[in-house]
């Protein structure tokens, strides 16, 4: 037997997602290819864990462990495995802006658990790492749900059952289905977007928002791209959220006149996603929607992608 040597620094990278997905309010996600956070962890002299670089942030986040979204995740792992005394340096390379819908502090929170995990030789797998990385993203916002930590971390298309106990699922991925992302410049807090949300809602609402997150479901399951059309609606946050983002239903009705399946808020937003059949379609979309932002003097970014089945990885070890 090969006795592999013990690594000295990883380089992980951990993306963006959608959450939401219109119809699956915290309950479901999937991953895009870019952007994305990076986050390189090495072993040093010094016990304990400490961040001793960020770049990207524009001075905001801060480097106190306790106080950072990466830095709890990885402690929290740390503690969990009893590792207490072994001295780790974490850098965090933000390459995502902040209050974008894309889940900027989850995939922070990913790559950081995900990243000393790796240092360390792998006691957990990437599902075991879900509630530390849960742990790291609530830490920002308070908030307990994994519909952007989960496809950060597994990749693909997520389900959650259950945020109280982490049942979660990975679902299968339409081959031909693509995403077109457009970031507009403007932030959104998601204390914010939440804050808006109803309390009650009316049983008829919940009942068509069952149906369409039910027929979603088994859209994407069956590859029948008509059925995940016919349920790409949201009748609760959508309406209310979308008075934060500038020209929402002009972007929305350039989308789905260009062939777009569905158009939606990304999670809080003020991103905005179509899914759509195929590469050509998606870019079509993408163009369109991002139109509509730039003619209302609204400076956006595209981010055009298959649905990432990889989540979080490796990109450089020694």
């Amino acid at each position: 037997m090969v006795h592999k040597p013990e690594l000295k620094e990883v380089r992980v990278f951990a993306p963006a997602t959608v959450a939401n997905v219109a119809c699956g309010y915290d309950v479901l996600g999937f991953a895009i290819d870019k952007p994305g956070d990076e986050i390189v962890v090495r072993y040093s002299d010094k016990p304990g864990l400490r961040i001793t670089k960020i770049e990207g942030d524009g001075g905001k986040l801060p480097k106190t462990v306790e106080g950072n979204t990466a830095g709890v995740a990885a402690l929290d792992l740390l503690r969990h495995l009893g590792i207490t005394d072994r001295g780790i340096e974490m850098e965090i390379h933000k390459k995502m802006p902040f209050g974008s819908g894309l889940g900027s502090s989850a995939a922070s929170a990913v790559a950081g658990a995900y990243a000393v995990n790796k240092l360390i030789g792998e006691p957990l797998s990437k599902k075991q790492l879900l509630p530390f990385a849960m742990a790291g993203e609530a830490s920002a916002d308070g908030a307990y749900h994994a519909d952007n930590v989960g496809p950060s971390l597994l990749g693909g298309i997520v389900f959650i059952r259950s945020n109280q106990e982490l049942d979660i699922a990975q679902l299968p991925v339409p081959k031909n289905l693509w995403a077109a992302v457009v970031h507009p410049d403007i932030e959104i807090l998601t204390k914010v977007a939440r804050e808006i949300m109803p309390t009650d809602i009316p049983l008829a609402n919940a009942t068509q928002q069952i149906g369409n997150l039910g027929g979603l479901l088994c859209g994407i399951i069956q590859e029948d791209y008509g059925l995940i059309s016919r349920s790409i609606h949201d009748v609760i946050a959508e309406p209310r959220r979308q008075k934060l983002i500038p020209d929402f239903y002009e972007a929305k009705r350039a989308a789905l006149s260009n062939g777009a399946l569905g158009f939606s808020i990304s999670g809080a937003g003020p991103s905005v996603f179509a899914l759509c059949e195929g590469e050509e379609v998606a870019r079509k979309v993408g163009q369109a929607v991002s139109d509509v932002f730039t003619k209302g003097k609204l400076d956006n970014q595209q981010h055009i992608s298959p649905i990432n089945k990889q989540g979080v990885h490796v990109i450089d070890e020694k």
